[in-house]
């Protein structure tokens, strides 16, 4: 039985009205997906609304609106719903009661992965504002790499927070913008969103030069209606040659980029003159065929400077660019540069992955991203974020060339990229095993520079011990192979240590007259003792640091005898729950050990933190009040106070020759500052397996960097090596262990104290 009722066919509904806020929004989507639902993003702005309400922006704006403008700016480059809405909501989770559970339930795990992707990390994991940025960018870095719609999302966020700034205070605007061109500009730039990049570089610009940025653009103001004049006969005298060729085109000139500009004017030197007469004219035209016809009417019309032709149509370049690129002597002696593009190939131009994303398909436009891959590595290799985010700048601030593989395979690579760059990029054992290399066909030293277009084959080793050579860290450009490279000699040399350390430790233990073998197998756990005594973190780490000549083998053999007769006599073996205390408590404990007092045992021995003495450093002691024996170096600026005013509390130590603990030293490092400077200095540290207490690192206006760094250590001479190695390192130009408390006239008058 049919229903009573009248039955409205879907068609004859009257549309839902969308909220006014963002009817804007859904009429740019609905521009590039008239035939796509909008319920899901009505539906995420409705929740994102209530989620934000009562909530205001630093100008007084209601937060809302914040959100909606970041999910225009991603409706105008042509995404798909699900990041539309991720971008309504890509807020709610930081400055929010809502969680990532929410999000899912009401949304999926499409958009809630995407929200995840660009929400920064708890700033309280962190102890600077710095650590915390790096660690969000490296954060979202990775959620890039799965899906490359969260960079699409961040980079429409920075951009409207960009077009916002002018209320935040002068130095939070001077740090977004910094970032903004460090990191976010260049990002754009990789994913070939030209237009979006050119709005972020010239926003910041004006944050960060205010000045130079307003004198730029009166500059261009004032010369633009000439240009312009000129501009317009150009392009008619092209478009009357296309027209009696048959080849319909549209001419564009090529818009002013301030930012452009100052780079040229700044890095370059050039004068102002000279980089606004540049003349640019862009040519858009139906098909690649039309392209190559409207280059040779170009040609044909005025002479091409040689050198200057670039076909990026058959080799695409990184971001998928493709154009026509000239340079001609135009009307007046003038350059002009003509860029010949489809009306497709400008759409990807102007908005990179965000033109050609096929979302509904499953397309992922990452796996074309070589950069992109290259920076996933280096987030796997690298454990510090702000290690990671030096190696990101320096990455995206680098050109690239691109040479082939003998079966046709595009390889990209660093300007400056040698053969060893390219085997390291095919795999970590070709780069290995490489030992000779062919370029076009012909033999070549494997630090020869490559070009783009060159054919690489790379010849490879066969024997089972071969490795890379330590030269090749002097021309290698790219950041794996010089990774690889050193931790190649890091694992190789530390195998070697280990081998040798036991041998020499075996050695010292039979001089010693003990077992030396069944104490390293390790039956009485005495070898358990001794590593913990040591601060080692296995016995692995002990063998290393004696075969690096970083630990006495003659003082770990001690360490064996007096802890195997402290077994014998006791019959059983001392509790090891003391090893668990502190860290402070162990370098006590280890200090007492470490100086006898003349006369007098079983007293509480403490190391002065005025002046911190190391073997074999001349020291006094000072009987103190209910604290034992306080020892300082003497030349102590304390110590001469000591003399003057309670000489009778001063007694006479040295140092225990079969001590094997550990003391505190600091050391000063001074260097020109350049990027990877801390992370060289911290590798000579580890190598050298010293336990970092703490560092600190500050870089004057004069680009010089002052670095301390507290560490433990056994024995100065150690220090030596130590110092030795940090003085090696590019940059460095001054290097020494800082003595506090130092005075004059100190030493002299304690000896003659005691004497």
């Amino acid at each position: 039985m049919m229903p009573s009722g009248r039955r409205i066919l879907p068609w004859r509904r009257s549309p839902r009205r969308v909220a006014i806020e963002i009817q804007e929004l859904v009429s740019y989507y609905r521009d590039r997906h008239p035939s796509v639902s909008t319920e899901l993003i009505e539906r995420s702005f409705a929740v994102a609304e209530e989620a934000h309400r009562g909530q205001k922006r630093v100008s007084g704006d209601q937060y809302i609106r914040h959100p909606v403008a970041v999910a225009t700016i991603v409706a105008k480059l042509g995404l798909d719903d699900a990041t539309v809405a991720a971008a309504l909501l890509h807020d709610t989770v930081e400055d929010t009661d809502m969680t990532l559970d929410d999000i899912r339930e009401h949304f999926g795990d499409d958009v809630a992965s995407m929200v995840d992707g660009v929400t920064k990390l708890d700033r309280l994991n962190y102890q600077t504002r710095e650590q915390q940025q790096a660690a969000s960018v490296r954060k979202m870095m990775v959620a890039v790499a799965q899906d490359l719609r969260v960079l699409i999302i961040k980079l429409a966020d920075r951009l409207h927070n960009l077009r916002t700034l002018a209320v935040m205070p002068e130095f939070k605007q001077q740090n977004i913008a910094r970032e903004t061109l460090d990191v976010y500009a260049p990002l754009a730039h990789r994913l070939g969103m030209q237009g979006v990049k050119q709005q972020l570089e010239d926003l910041a610009f004006a944050a960060f030069e205010p000045r130079r940025y307003a004198e730029i653009d009166e500059m261009v103001h004032q010369r633009s209606p000439e240009r312009d004049k000129y501009l317009a006969q150009l392009m008619q005298l092209i478009d009357t040659q296309l027209t009696e060729m048959g080849v319909k085109a549209e001419l564009q000139g090529r818009p002013k980029h301030l930012w452009s500009i100052y780079e040229k004017m700044v890095v370059k030197g050039r004068p102002f003159d000279e980089i606004f007469d540049l003349v640019g004219i862009r040519v858009l035209v139906a098909d690649v065929k039309d392209c190559y016809a409207a280059l040779g009417c170009v040609h044909a019309i005025w002479r091409p400077v040689h050198g200057r032709f670039k076909d990026y149509i058959a080799m695409p370049k990184f971001n998928l660019y493709q154009s026509l690129h000239t340079t001609v002597v135009g009307m007046q002696g003038k350059a002009l540069e003509v860029q010949i593009r489809t009306h497709d190939m400008h759409a990807r131009a102007e908005h990179g992955v965000a033109a050609h994303w096929q979302y509904k398909k499953g397309g992922s436009s990452s796996q074309d991203m070589a950069w992109l891959s290259r920076i996933i590595d280096w987030e796997q290799d690298t454990s510090d974020p702000a290690e990671f985010m030096e190696n990101l700048k320096i990455d995206l601030d680098t050109d690239e060339v691109y040479v082939f593989t003998p079966k046709g395979k595009v390889i990209e690579l660093p300007v400056g990229a040698t053969p060893v760059d390219f085997a390291y990029s095919i795999h970590t054992e070709v780069g290995h095993t490489c030992v000779g290399s062919k370029v076009n066909g012909k033999l070549v030293p494997i630090d020869t520079r490559l070009v783009s277009g060159d054919m690489v084959e790379i010849l490879t080793s066969k024997n089972e011990g071969a490795g890379p050579s330590r030269d090749w860290l002097r021309f290698v450009a790219s950041r794996r192979a010089t990774h690889r490279i050193k931790q190649w000699y890091l694992r190789e040399r530390r195998s070697d240590a280990i081998e040798h350390g036991k041998e020499d430790l075996i050695q010292a233990l039979r001089r010693e007259g003990l077992p030396a073998r069944r104490l390293l197998k390790d039956r009485d756990n005495i070898l358990t003792l001794v590593v913990a005594h040591l601060h080692y973190s296995d016995n692995q780490s002990m063998f290393a640091a004696i075969g690096e000549g970083h630990q006495s083998a003659m003082s770990v053999a001690a360490r064996f005898a007096k802890e195997l007769r402290g077994v014998r006599s006791n019959q059983q073996l001392p509790s090891t729950s003391h090893l668990r205390n502190s860290s402070l408590e162990q370098r006590l404990t280890s200090y007492g050990g470490g100086v006898h007092v003349e006369g007098l045992d079983d007293i509480l021995v403490r190391l002065s933190q005025c002046c911190m003495p190391v073997p074999p450093d001349e020291i006094v002691g000072y009987v103190t009040r209910g604290r034992g024996v306080s020892v300082h170096r003497a030349d102590c600026a304390n110590a001469v106070e000591l003399v003057e005013g309670k000489s009778e509390r001063l007694i006479e130590v040295e140092w225990n020759a079969e001590h094997g603990g550990s003391f505190s030293a600091i050391i000063m490092v001074y260097a020109i500052d350049r990027a990877g400077l801390l992370r060289d200095v911290g590798d000579v540290l580890a190598e050298h397996t010293l336990s970092i207490i703490r560092s600190q690192t500050t870089t004057g206006t004069d680009r010089i960097a002052n670095m301390s760094f507290e560490f433990e250590l056994a024995d100065v001479s150690q220090l030596d090596s130590v110092l030795s190695s940090v003085f090696a390192i590019q940059g460095v130009f001054d290097a020494h262990r800082v003595m506090p408390g130092r005075g004059s006239q100190i030493s002299s008058q304690i000896r003659s104290h005691f004497n």
